[in-house]
């Protein structure tokens, strides 16, 4: 657990301003959360831009590199770029505890804050549910067309352009009631 000592910020040697700190992520930091089963590996930099100001502590975290993921359909090992944007507000008040997932309370003399769970945890809020190697993302799953009570179909290019002259006969040989004439022209705008 000293390892992630050098993630605390001691905010309470630091007068009122804008202050700036970067850590270096790596899987020594992974190793440290024991229900850590999604990231063993990863190299990433955070800059933490704290604004201390009278009635609180507002901590933006900046976090971009690159982390290791399995495939979830071939089961390679890929790295996934990763850039995201967090903030968190630490507000001053009697007690300590958690307002919300964003906002919490500390007290005046609250020596520091460790960041390093937040870290993990804003790490994992932007991997993607579906983790697709590079290699696989144009390739369709099944479960991609599925649809509550319906089917999707794709058509060819030729079914298409079919359809739509078949459409245009239809439109031309019978009058359109003028309530549905201007709703028609606004679908034919669409689809040129």
């Amino acid at each position: 657990m000293k390892f992630l000592k050098t993630f605390d910020i001691e905010v309470i040697k630091f007068k009122e301003g804008h202050h700036e700190f970067d850590f270096e992520i790596n899987e020594t930091f992974f190793r440290h959360f024991e229900d850590n089963e999604i990231l063993d590996k990863g190299n990433l930099t955070v800059r933490v831009l704290m604004d201390k100001g009278p009635n609180l502590i507002e901590l933006e975290f900046q976090i971009q590199g690159t982390v290791e993921l399995t495939c979830d359909r071939s089961l390679e090992v890929f790295d996934y770029e990763l850039e995201t944007s967090e903030v968190m507000i630490y507000k001053y008040g009697p007690i300590e505890q958690e307002i919300d997932e964003n906002v919490s309370m500390i007290t005046r003399d609250t020596p520091s804050i460790n960041v390093a769970q937040l870290i993990y945890e804003f790490i994992l809020l932007s991997l993607p549910v579906k983790k697709i190697h590079p290699d696989y993302k144009n390739e369709l799953d099944d479960e991609d067309y599925d649809v509550e009570g319906g089917f999707v179909y794709i058509q060819s290019e030729e079914e298409e352009n079919l359809e739509e002259s078949s459409e245009t006969e239809e439109n031309e040989s019978k009058p359109v009631d003028p309530r549905w004439e201007q709703l028609l022209k606004l679908k034919n705008k669409e689809q040129s």
